[in-house]
């Protein structure tokens, strides 16, 4: 149904997908078929992993990398306090420790002083694991990561869900975020909104075979077929975490067409900054040096404070305009269940959250459209042209 709103994201559905899903429930197995190795296999090429399991959400695929390295109780994960609530939520519900860094204002992720800070803050003696996100699809520090977690000796879990079909280059080689070449995992959400979409879904890699051999287990109830297709054991406990025939060959028909919808991202990105390149109001986040960011968010931080206004009422504003922006994340630690006595060292994440709006991008935007959208924010923000 056609509408004449504009929303931040949108999913792109084509004939051809159409077209593959209806191939896909034409065959006698729908639940896991052939679709599931061809996307499966895709991914593992377009990303250079060595193993590749789809999953039916992004919040499993974490589950499914905290499983797969034995994450107990009582053990550290130091995580950005800007983020989606699953990989906490997660972390809380196994009995973890979770500990948040604060973020760089100008990036919205966490860097390797604030992880350093926070241990020192909370006087952490061991991390088991450290969660970088890559926020808004856009990679960074990607190396000095993976030092710290050298120094650390713990495991590096990518939270890539926003970076599905972003790079990043080291010594003029260009890795994938999906690779591991420099984590231990990636894990990805294939949700409507993100670079490709599978309906619901979502996607974990590893270039580790005994960590792909427990992901394989856990993600189908603990199972372990034989050759023989009525004979099969049970090897630990385990969980329905499987996406299914027919996600997986709408993923499959999507990612052909990764590139494009890059490229489409881009140019939209493109035209935000190059409007409020030279506002003193507004700062679009752009790419590190010598990366390729999926654009999966246009993030702008907006001087609020010297506008005298608040985001809420911005975005009141636009919606007006039948703009519909959003913001990503309220702090984790802004919520019931994650509530801190002592957030004065959250300065920057405080601050990024009361300024940072993203703003519409989708393939199938016109960019007409969002030419249109930025005229309405000068409009309401009342910056001169």
């Amino acid at each position: 149904m056609k509408t004449n709103k504009i929303f931040y994201g949108k999913q792109s559905i084509d004939s051809n997908d159409i077209r593959e899903v209806t191939k896909s429930l034409k065959n006698q197995l729908i639940t896991s078929g052939e679709y599931v190795k061809k996307f499966e296999n895709l991914c593992t090429k377009k990303l250079r992993s060595k193993f590749a399991f789809s999953c039916n959400s992004g919040t499993s695929a974490i589950y499914l990398a905290y499983l797969a390295i034995n994450l107990q109780k009582d053990d550290v994960v130091v995580m950005p306090s800007v983020n989606f609530i699953a990989a906490a939520n997660i972390a809380r519900s196994l009995q973890a420790k979770v500990y948040f860094a604060d973020v760089n204002y100008k990036t919205g992720q966490i860097t390797p002083e604030t992880i350093s800070a926070c241990i020192k803050f909370n006087k952490i003696k061991k991390v088991k694991v450290l969660i970088t996100m890559y926020m808004g699809g856009y990679p960074r520090s990607v190396k000095q990561f993976h030092d710290l977690k050298k120094s650390l000796k713990c495991y590096l879990i990518e939270d890539a869900c926003h970076a599905f079909g972003s790079s990043y280059k080291l010594e003029n080689i260009k890795y994938m975020i999906g690779s591991c070449s420099h984590s231990d995992v990636s894990t990805f959400s294939f949700h409507p909104l993100k670079s490709i979409t599978t309906g619901e879904g979502g996607l974990i890699t590893t270039n580790n075979k005994l960590l792909a051999e427990r992901i394989k287990l856990f993600r189908s109830h603990g199972i372990n077929k034989s050759n023989l297709h009525w004979k099969y054991s049970v090897d630990s406990v385990g969980y329905n975490f499987r996406l299914s025939d027919i996600n997986c060959s709408l993923g499959f028909s999507q990612l052909k067409k990764i590139e494009k919808f890059l490229e489409k991202r881009k140019k939209i990105f493109n035209i935000y900054k190059k409007e409020f390149k030279s506002s003193k109001i507004i700062e679009i986040i752009e790419p590190e040096k010598n990366t390729n960011s999926a654009y999966h968010l246009v993030i702008a931080l907006i001087n609020f404070n010297k506008l005298k206004t608040t985001k809420d009422k911005f975005l009141q504003k636009l919606i007006q305009k039948k703009i519909y922006c959003q913001y990503h994340y309220t702090p984790i630690f802004y919520f019931k269940n994650f509530l801190l006595k002592n957030k004065m060292q959250f300065k920057n994440s405080k601050q990024y959250y009361k300024d940072a709006v993203s703003l519409p991008i989708y393939y199938d935007l016109k960019l007409k459209d969002a030419n249109k959208i930025i005229k309405e924010i000068k409009k309401v923000l009342e910056i001169k042209t």
